[in-house]
C-alpha cells in the first residue's frame, strides 16, 4: 500500500508531516510513502528513509489561493502531485493539511465522483465524552444541499463506521432545532423522509447540545450548518481550556489544586483532543483523499495516515459504490 503525502500544507509543514510518516513506518509494515514537497526541506527532517520515496516540487497552494484557479494553474504543486498520484494509480490514497477548498477541487478535478454521488462530503471525527467520537457529513463541501445529498452523506457516512470504526449498525441522526417530528426547516422535513426510508440505522432528529454526549455515532446535516457546528465546538473547547488555565493560575491555593488534578485535566484533554482522530475524509470520490487539520502535529498526521490505511484495507469507496447503485436500482 502506498499513500501519498503533500508535506507543504498546514501550519507545521513539513517537519509534522514526516515525523507522522516516519511513526506509521514503525508501526504499520505494509505502508510505503510518496512525500511530496521541496526534497531539500524534507531531507532536514527525513532520518529514516525506509519506506519513503521523494517526489520533488516547490510550487504550492496557499491558503488564500482561490481553490479552481491554484489547482488548474499550479499544476505541479504538491498537493495536486499527491492527487494525481492516486488518480494515475502510483498511490493509493492521499493527504494534505492544505488549503480545504483547492483540496475537494483537485479531488473532483482528477480523481471524480463516485457514480451516483451527486455531490462529495468533507467529514471529521469528532470527540465525546465517551472517547468512540462522531462522524459529521457535512463541514463545508457543500454549502446548499438537498434532501438527497443528506440521504447520501448519511448512506457514506454508516458504510464507513461499520467498515473503518468496527461499528454494528451505527446511529444516524440528523442535525435539527428539536427532536419532535415535524420540526425544521424543509430539508430537513425533507430529509427525514428520505432518512426514515434508507437502509440505515437512522434515529430521528438530534440537537447539536447533545451530540459530545455520544447521542449518535454518523451526524449529517448541510455543509453550512456543519461548519458552524465544527467551528463553534472547536471554539468553545478553546475557551473553556483558556479560562480554566487562567483560573488555576489565579492563586496559590488554585496553584495547588491544579497540581493535585493535573493527571485529570490531562486525561480530558486528551479525550476531547481531535488528533486522536484522524482527518475529514472526502466522501463520494473514487479513491481515499483525507484533509488533515492545518494546525495538525506529527501526532495528527500519523492518525490521519492509520485513517486512510483503514479506508484502502476495507476497500470502502467500492462499499459505498455498491451501496449508492443498490440504492439507484431499488428506487
Amino acid at each position: 500500500m502506498r499513500i501519498a503525502i503533500d508535506v507543504m500544507g498546514g501550519d507545521h509543514a513539513p517537519k509534522a508531516h514526516i515525523a507522522g510518516a516516519m511513526a506509521a513506518v514503525r508501526s504499520f509494515k505494509d505502508i510505503e510513502f510518496t512525500l511530496i514537497g521541496d526534497e531539500t526541506e524534507i531531507l532536514k527532517h527525513l532520518s529514516d528513509k525506509k519506506q519513503m520515496t521523494i517526489l520533488h516540487t516547490t510550487e504550492m497552494i496557499a491558503d488564500d489561493d482561490t481553490p479552481t484557479k491554484a489547482v488548474r494553474k499550479k499544476k505541479d504543486s504538491s498537493m495536486v502531485l499527491a492527487v494525481r498520484e492516486v488518480k494515475e494509480g502510483r498511490a493509493d490514497a492521499c493527504i494534505s493539511s492544505g488549503n480545504t477548498g483547492a483540496l475537494m477541487t483537485a479531488g473532483l478535478l482528477h480523481i471524480g465522483r463516485i457514480p451516483g454521488i451527486e455531490r462529495p462530503s468533507l467529514a471529521p471525527m469528532l470527540p465525546t465524552i465517551g472517547g468512540e467520537g462522531f462522524l459529521l457529513l457535512d463541514v463545508g463541501a457543500n454549502m446548499d444541499a438537498k434532501a438527497s445529498h443528506l440521504l447520501q452523506n448519511a448512506i457514506m457516512g454508516s458504510i464507513y463506521m461499520e467498515k473503518v470504526k468496527k461499528m454494528d449498525r451505527p446511529r444516524v441522526g440528523l442535525v435539527n432545532v428539536g427532536t419532535e417530528e415535524g420540526k425544521g426547516n424543509e430539508l430537513t422535513k425533507q430529509a427525514h423522509q428520505l432518512l426514515s426510508a434508507a437502509p440505515i440505522n437512522y434515529i430521528g432528529s438530534v440537537e447539536t447540545r447533545g451530540l459530545l454526549e455520544g447521542g449518535c455515532d454518523v451526524v449529517v446535516c448541510d455543509g453550512f450548518s456543519g461548519n458552524l457546528l465544527l467551528k463553534s465546538i472547536e471554539g468553545t473547547a478553546k475557551t473553556i481550556f483558556s479560562l480554566l488555565k487562567q483560573e488555576m493560575n489565579s492563586s496559590l491555593t488554585n496553584k495547588l489544586a491544579a497540581g493535585v488534578l493535573r493527571s485529570s485535566f490531562k486525561n480530558i484533554g486528551e479525550k476531547m483532543n481531535y488528533v486522536h482522530y484522524g482527518g475529514a475524509a472526502l466522501f463520494g470520490l473514487k479513491a481515499p483523499v483525507i484533509k488533515a487539520h492545518g494546525s495538525s502535529d506529527h501526532i495528527a498526521i500519523f492518525h490521519a495516515i492509520r485513517q486512510a490505511r483503514q479506508m484502502v484495507e476495507e476497500d470502502v469507496t467500492s462499499v459505498i459504490q455498491k451501496e449508492v447503485q443498490q440504492q439507484e436500482e431499488s428506487q
